[in-house]
């Protein structure tokens, strides 16, 4: 079987978006709610060269699309300030914007959102893919981890979708829509993605209680999410008129960067940047909720790539005569050392330890899913069931049984415990014995030091629980 591939990501035929100018994603796509909602195009019978979009300047499409209302504020003046001051910060972000804009521009127009809110990574993660938090937030838009199990995103041993480009803008852009339903402004709805709706509503009904309004500013919150929505009118406020304070921004036209490419069979990362002709880097830039060196077509994977190398990739797999994947997943039987297991599935420790992140000192727990290389003994591609549902579980070993001569003294001959060990054996010989009581006090005082570093451990543990 080939691998295929079918382009994804706001694409229009000539006739379609010529006299227009418009980009629709009303189209149907596949019944997997994790794919995006946007047009497809299959590469089978067409060619990315085959579509188009209009070429305005992005920059004014997100101007003309602004609905919210700025605060004047000391402290959204205040933001501003500091943005401006930081040319080089704002650009950098600016710059790294690129790759993502547009994509997320067309699913906020879709919904009929401000274009503020396409805005809004500058204020999460300054658009850096990779971001995490301190409180594990992470990707463009930092979803937590509950918050993007409750919005579908897959977190397993092979992805994180919180990661994923097209992914997470879907899933943050729903959220925000049900927050707005639920609190009536953006202001409010901005600021329960930061703070919580739990903790909006509750600050509310304080408010009411005391006979104040309930708007965003007269609301009671931490400093940093009354911050939030200030910051992201700043950077509003800079889009608006980028010269009036020393910001330039990049040039950004009315038209995909990337196009999305499902995955018909496991293919490694390495190949896939091999045939697309793009650094690595950049591979990374656009898919960074891959987890291992092997994308997997059971999970209804896809990569996005840029526009023009979409095309490169498809030519160069239509010639490429070897095998796509040179890995495969199997399940752990039983709670084992990384040593144990690698013996059992005939594969290096090192490689098993190091491409699944085992840490030295940790048993892989029974059930755990581990990646190893693709044999002809294993090779097809992952099931979707292990594709979807992988998990690793690690545990220290259990510490060794405690022994009853455990608080001789180091150094120290526990004649009794020699004695009876001997006895236990049935030894007649002096010499024997002798070597019996030499080995037991060794052991003792390996099991007395060993025994001080647990209760340490144990101290260690109870302090800082």
């Amino acid at each position: 079987m080939r691998l295929y591939a079918a382009t994804i990501l706001l694409v229009a035929f000539l006739s379609g978006c010529a006299s227009t100018g418009d980009w629709s994603s009303d189209t149907p796509t596949k019944s997997n709610p994790n794919s995006s909602k946007a047009t497809r195009v299959n590469l089978k019978n067409q060619s990315v060269s085959k579509v188009y979009a209009p070429s305005d300047n992005l920059w004014i499409r997100i101007r003309d699309g602004f609905q919210m209302e700025p605060m004047n504020t000391p402290i959204e003046i205040e933001q501003v300030r500091w943005l401006s001051a930081r040319p080089d910060y704002v650009n950098r972000s600016m710059a790294r914007s690129s790759r993502y804009m547009f994509y997320i521009v067309q699913e906020v127009n879709a919904r009929n959102m401000p274009t503020e809110i396409a805005l809004l990574p500058f204020v999460e993660s300054a658009f850096v893919t990779h971001a995490k938090s301190s409180a594990k937030a992470v990707g463009l838009w930092q979803f937590m981890p509950a918050t993007g199990k409750d919005f579908r995103l897959t977190q397993n041993v092979f992805r994180d979708e919180r990661r994923d480009v097209v992914q997470s803008t879907d899933a943050a852009l729903d959220y925000l829509q049900r927050l707005y339903n639920q609190f009536g402004t953006w202001e409010l709805a901005l600021a329960a993605y930061n703070w919580g709706a739990g903790n909006i509503s509750k600050a509310q009904k304080r408010n009411i209680a005391a006979g104040l309004p309930t708007d965003y500013l007269s609301l009671t919150m931490p400093k940093e999410t009354r911050n939030y929505v200030p910051k992201l009118m700043a950077y509003r406020q800079i889009v608006l008129d980028p010269q009036a304070y020393g910001i330039v921004l990049p040039e950004l036209e009315n038209h995909p960067y990337f196009v999305a490419l499902d995955i018909d069979n496991d293919i490694d990362v390495a190949v896939a940047i091999k045939l697309a002709e793009i650094p690595e880097q950049e591979f990374q830039n656009l898919n960074p909720s891959f987890n291992k060196p092997v994308i997997l077509s059971n999970a209804n994977q896809q990569i996005l790539l840029p526009f023009a190398h979409a095309e490169i990739f498809q030519a160069n797999l239509k010639n490429y005569n070897k095998p796509l994947s040179s890995w495969t997943a199997v399940k752990i039987a039983k709670t084992e050392s990384v040593d144990q297991a690698a013996k059992t599935l005939g594969v290096d420790v090192d490689s098993l330890r190091s491409v699944n992140g085992i840490p030295k000192g940790m048993r892989i727990k029974a059930g755990s899913t581990v990646l190893i290389p693709k044999t002809s003994v294993r090779a097809g591609d992952v099931s979707s069931a292990m594709a979807e549902n992988a998990s690793l579980s690690l545990e220290k070993p259990a510490p060794p049984p405690a022994s009853n001569c455990a608080k001789t003294a180091k150094g120290t001959k526990n004649a009794k415990c020699a004695t009876a060990k001997s006895a236990s054996k049935g030894n007649s010989s002096a010499k024997n014995a002798a070597s019996q009581h030499k080995s037991a006090s060794t052991g003792l005082a390996k099991s007395a030091k060993n025994g001080s570093s647990a209760s340490s451990s144990s101290k260690a543990a109870t302090k800082n629980p």
